[in-house]
């Protein structure tokens, strides 16, 4: 599991998964989010710019981030 730490409130989806290393590109993030790839917190996101908070749970592909402040 990643974990990603906040330097401030919030992280954005798209940023979490390029900041993960698990696209390459917003665009890649954009693709795959709107595609119905990525879960938060066990339900489907299809919002790019989820605003993701302290003990989030990110899945996508058999990977997982945590998002820690």
């Amino acid at each position: 599991m990643e974990v990603i730490a906040l330097w401030e409130e919030y992280i954005k989806l798209g940023q979490a998964l390029k900041a993960a290393g698990l696209v390459e590109s917003g665009v890649e993030a954009k693709i795959v989010i709107q595609n119905g790839e990525v879960m938060v917190n066990g339900e489907t996101e299809f919002q790019r710019g989820k605003k993701l908070y302290d003990g989030d749970v990110v899945s996508f592909r058999g990977e997982e981030i945590r998002i820690v402040k």
